[in-house]
């Protein structure tokens, strides 16, 4: 049986109480990882994974939840830094609090979330870190200038950290999902879904599945064990 050998790996994901974090959450269980989870709010549905109440705002805050779960289950080896909010609106009425909040959860979050864990995978030479950024973050999109800019910059920040992290067999990418099926989406209006999927050439909003299919693989120590820096486009061709 092909294995992409993360049964009993340590791996810790933020933002995975619904959508694509629950979805990634839920994949990597499949997987027989041991999951642990960060977000603002925890439920019980996760089905055994570790959930944790943490803010990736607050580095302290992130520090703690990292002493947790290697209490409980262990050194960590992967990072899925998922969490992530949107405050839209066009650049000119954009609020600078809007702005704020987007940059400190979006960016300033991952960092946070990563660098508890850091110089562990670092000493133990081992650990794949992958980051989700978006499609705007790469082309950009009307009225998401905070999002996108900090969509854009995970994406710097990963491929520093992985000519970083080379030397200690720390790995770090970035998967950028188009348009997903998600709660998110699902709020927009019909004339709008309708517009953005005719611009995708596979016709079609992706679904989380997806999103988690490549997180795995690109955390996999057996089928991504020479992938580092890379960002791994999931959005039906909508951009390429």
């Amino acid at each position: 049986m092909v294995s992409l050998g993360l049964e009993d790996k340590v791996i810790v994901v933020t933002g995975g109480n619904q959508g694509i974090g629950a979805a990634i959450v839920a994949f990597l269980q499949e997987l027989e990882a041991k999951v642990a989870y960060t977000d603002i709010k925890i439920s019980d549905s996760n089905n055994g994974a570790l959930g944790i109440q943490a803010d990736v705002t607050d580095l302290s805050s992130m520090e703690a939840a990292a002493a947790e779960i290697e209490e409980k289950l262990g050194p960590v080896y992967g990072i899925v830094a998922n969490a992530g909010i949107t405050r839209d609106n066009f650049f000119t009425k954009l609020e600078s609090t809007d702005w704020d909040a987007v940059i400190n959860v979006n960016l300033k979050g991952v960092a946070n979330t990563i660098k508890p864990f850091l110089g562990g995978m670092y000493e133990r030479s081992e650990g794949s870190i992958v980051g989700i950024s978006s499609i705007s973050g790469e082309r950009g999109n009307v009225g998401q200038t905070n999002y996108a800019a900090t969509k854009a910059g995970v994406i710097g920040l990963i491929k520093s950290l992985a000519r970083e992290g080379a030397r200690y067999n720390v790995r770090a990418n970035a998967v950028a999902p188009g348009f997903i099926d998600t709660e998110m989406t699902k709020a927009m209006p019909d004339k709008v879904k309708d517009k953005i999927t005719a611009e995708i050439p596979m016709r079609r909003f992706g679904k989380p599945s997806e999103i988690a299919w490549a997180v795995a693989f690109l955390l996999s120590p057996v089928a991504s064990s020479f992938i580092t820096g890379e960002v791994l486009r999931v959005n039906g061709a909508h951009h390429t």
